[in-house]
């Protein structure tokens, strides 16, 4: 069809076998990523955001494990597909740039050794020509003196720049769905928003769609134009960034707004009391409950499912009706 979505997660739980228990770190997650659009996906540490890329990209390591769920790329269900299936789409189909450049390049390598493998382990150019892409790449993403870049190792140059080079790398092979973990956490304020700026050019000049993963809700409303919220493991909300910043329905949300400084000299910062629970010591009920200022009695005894709050959004949440979509339980999890 032509208007289905480039990418649609669909009831995914990826669970971690833990002594004799499946502790999920994605619960039942859904949601799509259509042609040329950018999701949020927005949380705490903690709350699954991370796990829910490598499973996209089928890169959860044991004792992690995919428990059920779809995710369909152009169409094809990825879950399930061998390894040799898989990495023809790593990086041509589906590109992640991770939060720290410094683990993800080769320290033994230069840039341009790394970027040229890239090209050639895709079939895209090898020899000289694989040399001048790769500046060119440099070039793209706005690397000064590209060319003098290629021969340098990734300690030899600032965060700013090994960002970009990771960008660089992640869109050598034109990938239609580019996948950014937390791409700005470790920079300055400065190079933060050289990084978002240099995302939303290469999304307009390579017609990509980009799934954001963020704690920073700052970066979301800049860059993305739906957010979902993660909380342990669930998305507890869901809808058009101006919908959310304007109207936030679920207390977690509400929670996190509340919580971005003012800017006014001498106000109190808001903090969301206690923490995210761990994998092995979720609460029965809403995961949210032990923390939310407007839990009642349904809370605490079951999960609640996906409700429609209008304007096209969904809000796993008790004070929002009915759902429509209830919730179920991860096997052994609990």
């Amino acid at each position: 069809m032509a208007d289905a979505p480039l990418l649609e997660v669909d009831h995914l739980t990826t669970v971690f076998d833990v002594g004799g228990r499946s502790l999920p770190a994605v619960d039942r997650v859904s949601f799509t990523v259509g042609a040329g659009e950018t999701l949020g996906l927005v949380g705490e540490s903690g709350s699954g955001k991370s796990v829910t890329a490598l499973s996209i990209l089928q890169l959860v390591q044991p004792p992690g494990r995919i428990a059920s769920g779809r995710i369909r790329f152009r169409g094809r269900d990825l879950v399930g597909l061998a390894e040799r299936e898989m990495r023809p789409l790593r990086g041509a189909g589906i590109a992640l740039v991770f939060q720290e450049p410094m683990t993800a390049l080769n320290p033994v390598f230069t840039i341009g050794s790394q970027l040229e493998e890239t090209l050639a382990v895709h079939g895209r150019a090898t020899g000289a020509d694989a040399r001048r892409q790769a500046e060119e790449l440099l070039a793209a993403v706005r690397m000064p003196a590209p060319a003098r870049h290629l021969d340098e190792y990734p300690h030899q140059l600032s965060g700013g720049l090994r960002q970009r080079a990771l960008i660089a790398m992640a869109l050598a092979c034109r990938p239609a769905l580019l996948i950014a973990d937390e791409p700005t956490t470790a920079l300055d304020v400065t190079v933060q928003a050289e990084i978002l700026d240099l995302l939303r050019e290469m999304k307009g000049r390579f017609g990509l769609s980009l799934l954001l993963i963020t704690h920073d809700l700052g970066v979301i409303a800049e860059t993305a134009d739906r957010v979902a919220v993660m909380y342990a493991g669930r998305i507890v909300e869901e809808a058009r960034v101006a919908d959310l910043f304007r109207d936030p329905r679920h207390p977690y949300t509400r929670a996190l707004l509340a919580s971005v400084p003012d800017g006014r000299p001498g106000t109190p910062l808001k903090a969301i009391r206690g923490a995210v629970p761990s994998l092995g010591a979720l609460p029965p009920g809403c995961a949210f409950a032990p923390r939310c200022p407007d839990r009642f009695e349904p809370c605490d005894r079951q999960p609640p499912g996906a409700s429609r709050a209008g304007d096209g959004r969904t809000v796993r949440c008790y004070l929002h009706g009915d759902a429509v979509e209830p919730a179920a339980a991860v096997p052994g999890a609990r």
